[in-house]
C-alpha cells in the first residue's frame, strides 16, 4: 500500500493501466480505457472521462507509467500516509479458516532464511503475462481454497512489477493460452482430447505450466495427463489430511534453495501416476512407512511445469514459507529468475516471531 502510494508507477494494477490511444483525427488520449459495446471510455488523470468510438481510433499502446500523481507522500504528510498506508492485505488478516484450528505461524526466521542468499533483485523484463484458473466449488466450507482464494492471489501475482495477471473459471481462452507465459491450475477439471491438444501446443511454443494440489486429477485418463504434467492423480490415488513433512532432497535447484523441509497441515496424496524421474523430483513425503513424491519439475518440448501435491487449506497459502516454494515454482514454469516474486511473500501472510 505504501509504495502504490509513494511510487504509483512501480506496481500498476492490470485494471488501471494507462493507455495512449491515437485517433484518426490526429488527436491523442491519455488514461485508463474500459469498454462499452463499440465504445471506449477513457479516463484520465482529473477523473474526466472521454467517449471515442472504437473505429475512430488508429492505435492504442500501454504506457509504463500510472496516472495517479506523484508526490502524494509529501502532500498528505507522515502521519495521514502511515494512515493510510497500515491497512491489513486482503490475506491471512480477515481469512475465514472454517470450523478447524489452523496450524502456528510460520516463524520470521525460517523465512528469512530460505530467502537468504539471493543477491540482488532480478533486472525487470518486459511486461509478462499470467492466468491464475481458480477453483470453482469447495469441499470443505471455509477451510479449502476456494474462488476467494484464487481472488487474493491473482491480485498478489498482479501485484509484481511488470505481471499481469488474468483468471479462467472453465478453461482458459485462445487468448489466453496464447499469450501467458505462465498458467496457474487449481481446479478438479476434465481432461480430454481437446483440452490435451491445446496443452501440447501451449508446451510447444514454451509456456508455463504449474497445477496445485487438485488440480492433479486426470479423471479417466490419469495416464495421459501424467505424460503432459509428470504426475497424475488416478484411480488408485490415496490421500489423508493432516500434518506432513516435506523433505526436499533437490536442494541445489533454484525452486527449493535453502529449504530442507517444510512442516505443515495440508492434504497428501500418494501412489499417484507417472514417473518423473529422480532428477525431476523436488519434495517427498512419508505415508505408510514409504516416501512418497510431493513436488516435482517437468520440462516437456519447451515448456516447463511445476507440481505441487500441497494446497488443500487456505492456511496453507497464507503460509509464507510455502509461498517461497509456490513463487519460486511459478518463477521457474514461467523462466523467470527464481527470486523474481519474492516482494510478494510477505503480503497478508501468517508470520509469527
Amino acid at each position: 500500500m505504501l509504495r502504490d502510494v509513494a511510487e504509483p508507477s512501480a506496481a500498476i494494477n492490470p485494471d488501471y493501466v494507462t493507455y495512449r490511444l491515437d485517433l484518426k483525427s490526429g488527436r491523442a488520449l491519455i488514461g485508463t480505457v474500459r469498454t462499452e459495446g463499440d465504445r471506449l471510455l477513457v479516463g484520465d488523470g482529473q477523473g474526466a472521462t472521454t467517449t471515442v468510438a472504437r473505429a475512430d481510433v488508429e492505435s492504442m499502446e500501454p504506457m509504463a507509467h500510472s496516472t495517479m500523481p506523484e508526490g502524494l507522500p509529501k502532500l498528505l504528510g507522515p502521519e495521514r500516509l502511515r494512515r493510510r498506508a497500515d491497512v491489513p492485505p486482503d490475506g491471512a488478516a480477515d481469512a475465514d479458516y472454517g470450523k478447524l484450528k489452523p496450524p502456528p505461524p510460520r516463524p520470521r526466521a525460517e523465512v528469512l532464511a530460505a530467502l537468504a542468499g539471493g543477491g540482488r533483485r532480478p533486472p525487470r523484463r518486459s511486461r509478462s503475462r499470467s492466468c491464475w484458473w481458480p477453483a470453482r466449488r469447495t469441499t470443505d466450507s471455509a477451510n479449502t481454497t476456494t474462488r476467494r482464494g484464487a481472488r487474493v492471489w491473482s491480485e498478489l501475482l498482479g501485484a509484481a512489477d511488470r505481471r499481469r495477471v488474468t483468471t479462467a473459471d472453465e478453461w482458459p481462452s485462445a487468448e489466453q493460452l496464447a499469450t501467458a507465459d505462465v498458467v496457474v491450475f487449481y481446479q478438479r477439471g476434465d481432461w480430454t482430447p481437446r483440452r490435451a491438444k491445446e496443452i501440447d501446443a501451449y508446451l510447444a511454443r514454451g509456456g508455463g505450466l504449474v497445477y496445485l494440489h487438485w488440480a492433479l486429477d486426470g479423471r479417466a485418463d490419469a495416464p495421459g495427463f501424467a505424460q503432459r504434467i509428470g504426475l497424475a492423480s488416478g484411480a488408485g490415488a490415496l490421500f489423508r489430511h493432516g500434518p506432513l513433512d516435506v523433505d526436499f532432497p533437490s536442494a541445489g535447484h533454484p525452486v527449493a534453495r535453502n529449504v530442507a523441509k517444510l512442516r505443515m497441515v495440508d492434504e497428501s496424496y500418494w501412489k499417484l501416476t507417472g514417473d518423473l524421474g529422480r532428477a525431476r523430483v523436488l519434495a517427498t513425503g512419508v505415508e505408510e512407512g514409504k516416501s512418497w513424491r510431493c513436488s516435482g519439475r517437468w520440462s516437456r518440448m519447451r515448456g516447463r511445469v511445476f507440481v505441487s501435491v500441497p494446497g488443500h487449506y487456505a492456511w496453507t497459502f497464507d503460509d509464507p514459507l510455502f509461498r517461497v516454494v509456490l513463487l519460486r515454482g511459478i518463477a521457474w514454469a514461467a523462466k523467470e529468475p527464481g527470486d523474481r516474486f519474492n516482494e510478494l511473500v510477505w503480503p497478508g501472510a501468517r508470520v509469527g516471531d
